[in-house]
């Protein structure tokens, strides 16, 4: 079980220097707009979500009222519940109960997507490790730009968002490339945030928009490339070596 624990902090290690980049650009904005060192770390300690705090601090430093606050964070966070369900199938027995409701808040785009890459089901031990070097790296960072705010130019803080784009591809790049149906799937979503993004009549957040990428490319793949359960089963139940 301590080597579950540990291969999630191992694999956690590379969200970890992404999240470090895109938390210390929310530290230098947070400063920039009017927040404390301390107000903009104890955001990103509570969130962990990197579209909905940007958004939440624009809404906050204009005076946006509370409804407003809520209605945006459901939309730009709608992803993490289909990516809860998800995970839910994914997880062993033991993950249930208050493990449940607390590394709930370790759902991210990218730590869902190393969790589902696993083989093996995803054990509590293993989730733990995987959310804990993201999380110090999203704090840390946060910390690191709310403190370095008027030290770091403007142009090179931009830069640093461009980190978490590159650490995505290099996660789904691998299983595109060894599965037809995976690369189906992420060519059908990129094509549809293009659409959405590009097509002047459509308006959708960028929560909302991932959210309805997710779906349709999802629900394609499941449509067009279903698994049995038995099949699966029996495939998993074959010894080694046996075709």
């Amino acid at each position: 079980m301590e080597q579950n624990f540990t291969k999630g902090l191992r694999d956690g290690m590379p969200i970890c220097l992404g999240y470090l980049s895109v938390s210390f650009t929310f530290g230098l904005l947070g400063v920039g707009m009017g927040l404390s060192w301390w107000q903009a770390t104890f955001i990103s300690l509570t969130n962990v979500t990197s579209a909905g705090q940007f958004a939440g601090l624009t809404l906050m430093m204009e005076g946006g009222a509370f409804i407003e606050m809520v209605i945006a964070q459901f939309f730009i966070n709608l992803r993490y519940l289909l990516m809860s369900i998800s995970l839910t199938q994914k997880v062993d027995e033991k993950f249930r109960g208050i493990f449940r409701w607390v590394l709930a808040m370790g759902v991210t785009d990218e730590i869902f997507a190393v969790a589902m890459s696993q083989e093996k089901p995803v054990s509590r031990r293993y989730f733990a490790g995987l959310f804990l070097t993201p999380y110090i790296g999203w704090g840390t960072g946060t910390l690191l730009g709310a403190l370095l705010g008027e030290i770091v130019p403007a142009g090179v803080a931009e830069v640093f968002g461009v980190a978490i784009y590159g650490m995505f591809l290099a996660i789904i790049i691998p299983k595109a490339t060894e599965s037809r149906p995976v690369l189906t799937v992420v060519l059908i979503a990129a094509v549809l945030s293009c659409v959405i993004y590009y097509v002047p009549f459509i308006r959708l957040s960028s929560g909302l928009s991932v959210t309805v990428c997710a779906v349709a490319a999802a629900a394609y793949g499941a449509w067009r490339f279903p698994v049995a359960a038995e099949d699966e089963a029996r495939e998993q139940a074959k010894p080694a070596g046996e075709v």
